[in-house]
């Protein structure tokens, strides 16, 4: 009877103390907009990180930075043309892309380079790249989701979307 008490409030003890732990949040990601202050992305989820190769980051532009803010950069107003983005130091390697524009909307999105050093780097973007393409295309902004267990290519990609758009601005 003792043992089975002892088992009981050990066990409510540890239910508890798990139930207070905070969980980790990470930055949300932030950019210029085309008025020169810093805001956010918008829309950030709590992802699983990237599993792949680690290693370099070779061929990339930009080192990034955050700030605090919460604008986000549009098509609308932008001149037409094909801009391409800073390619974007990520912990797998660089993530770049190239916003073609219109009438002041975002008519294309091209992926000019993503990590692929390894067989799971190509897996991810395959699975991870089409997504984020057609967020920008529904969404017309900066402001679209990180895809789920592609933390790190959706950053790159939201970031180096950014600088697109900013150029696209200019």
């Amino acid at each position: 009877m003792r043992r089975a008490a002892l088992t009981t409030v050990s066990s409510v003890a540890g239910i508890v103390l798990l139930l207070s732990l905070k969980p980790h949040s990470t930055a949300p990601i932030t950019a210029a907009t085309d008025d020169g202050q810093s805001g956010s992305s918008g829309n950030s989820s709590a992802a699983a990180p990237d599993s792949g190769t680690t290693g370099s980051s070779g061929g990339s532009s930009d080192s990034g930075g955050t700030g605090t803010g919460s604008g986000t950069t549009t098509a609308a107003g932008a001149r037409d043309g094909t801009f391409t983005g800073s390619a974007i130091s990520t912990r797998y390697g660089p993530v770049q892309v190239a916003v073609t524009v219109a009438n002041g909307r975002i008519t294309n999105v091209d992926v000019v380079q993503v990590p692929t050093r390894d067989r799971r780097d190509r897996e991810i973007n395959d699975y991870a790249v089409p997504q984020l393409t057609s967020e920008t295309m529904d969404a017309q902004s900066t402001a679209i989701d990180a895809v789920s267990g592609a933390t790190y290519t959706s950053q790159g990609y939201i970031r180096s979307l950014q600088s697109a758009l900013d150029q696209a601005h200019a």
